[in-house]
């Protein structure tokens, strides 16, 4: 697989994933309006150039995301078989403290964040069997989306009002370009929208980790 491939080159050793350089961080504020705090939460891979000693190539990208894609980052060439990661591809020269990053892939950050009320009647606004409906969330055992830690699903349950069957189905999901992957994970079973949307709640707030 490509993106475990430490290197093009027989003997060189690239550096693993780390935190986006501060330089880099302003870069991303400044030019590119990202939030300061999520610039932070971003990851980036270098590589030196041999043809030019002054220069390394920079990809930045969000780890959550590749999680998401069941995708292990290495190091930079490990990106080579997967650019639906990479944020942001460019350069930097030290000598001169010059940045050059070009975006490669949009991405909506400015995601909205519900209130319980507001979770609660989309809940309830579901009216047909089968119908879902989705917010991200930034904590649990998923990954990806906006909120870094993937999605909690709701569902009408389509087997309601069967026995032993409750209203709603609860799952948890990955999130790929926005959008829950596949069906998720059944997490529980609730008659009671307004417990559903406080459990929801406390997974459904501003981004606060990077993976």
């Amino acid at each position: 697989m490509l993106w475990n491939r430490k290197s093009e080159k027989k003997g060189e050793k690239l550096e693993g994933p780390k935190e986006v350089p501060p330089p880099f961080q302003k870069y991303l504020v400044r030019e590119k309006k990202l939030a300061p705090e999520l610039a932070k939460l971003l990851r980036a891979v270098q590589r030196k150039r041999t043809s030019d000693g002054g220069r390394y190539d920079f990809r930045i990208f969000d780890e959550a995301d590749a999680k998401a894609r069941k995708m292990e980052v290495t190091d930079y060439a490990s990106l080579d078989g997967c650019p639906d990661l990479i944020l942001y591809e460019g350069w930097c020269d030290e000598g001169a403290n010059q940045i050059m990053l070009e975006e490669k892939k949009k991405v909506n950050w400015d995601t909205q964040i519900f209130s319980q009320a507001e979770i609660q009647r989309q809940i309830e606004a579901l009216r047909e069997p089968g119908s879902r409906v989705f917010f991200y969330t930034n904590r649990g055992g998923k990954h990806g989306g906006p909120l870094g830690m993937g999605a909690v699903v709701v569902e009408l349950n389509p087997g309601y009002p069967g026995r032993n069957e409750k209203k709603y189905n609860i799952f948890t999901a990955d999130v790929i370009d926005m959008q829950p992957v596949d069906q998720g994970q059944k997490f529980f079973g609730s008659n009671n929208p307004k417990r559903i949307a406080s459990w929801v709640k406390s997974l459904h707030d501003k981004r606060a980790f990077s993976s």
